[in-house]
């Protein structure tokens, strides 16, 4: 199956899950549960992640701890050339939707990707070695190829799939968290 066709069956996937709130706040229980238990979330002091979607893996909850636990939470902006920049944010700040429906947020306080110790990389479809289909703009493919911190992701078993090749420019994220186990490798 092509990369566009697995993106939306994924998408569809997802927006199914969200229709079973309970469902779906169990398994982010779940993943969260074995995150925060990890070395990379208690050796992390600044995280980035996206402002999640309605229908993604609600991300509420992590900046709620990283704020309990005076760690630095970074969302980023997206930049001409499909470009991404990273910038803190607290429970004070303001975000703008764009276009694509992400909300983004209202702050100047960039933080470049040296100073990032572990960013949760969303997506869309993974294989169990990592690698991830996303939303198609390569934003993150971009950020992944100069970033040299911890990378990982929060995945519904749901969105394992092996079916598909990356292509030479994905670059896998080095943990998953899922709430299945069957066939993630791990390091």
């Amino acid at each position: 199956m092509e990369k566009a066709e697995l993106r939306q069956s994924g998408i569809v996937v997802l927006k199914k899950l969200a229709e079973h709130p309970k469902k779906k706040l169990k398994k982010e229980e779940t993943i969260l549960a074995l995150f925060f238990a990890s070395r990379i979330w208690k050796e992390a002091k600044v995280i980035g992640m996206i402002r999640s979607t309605s229908f993604e893996f609600n991300t509420e909850s992590i900046m709620k701890r990283a704020w309990a636990e005076n760690k630095v939470v970074v969302i980023p902006k997206s930049l001409p050339k499909r470009q991404l920049a990273f910038y803190e944010v607290d429970e004070r700040t303001a975000y703008r939707t764009t276009k694509f429906g992400v909300d983004e947020p209202v702050s100047a306080l960039h933080v470049s990707k040296e100073e990032i110790d572990v960013l949760l990389v969303p997506g869309i479809v993974f294989s169990k070695e990592g690698y991830r289909i996303g939303f198609g703009g390569g934003f993150y493919d971009r950020y992944l190829a100069e970033y040299q911190g911890q990378t990982c992701s929060l995945v519904f078993s749901e969105q394992l799939n092996n079916q598909w090749q990356p292509d030479s420019f994905d670059l896998p994220v080095a943990r998953i968290f899922t709430d299945s186990y069957k066939g993630v490798t791990y390091e």
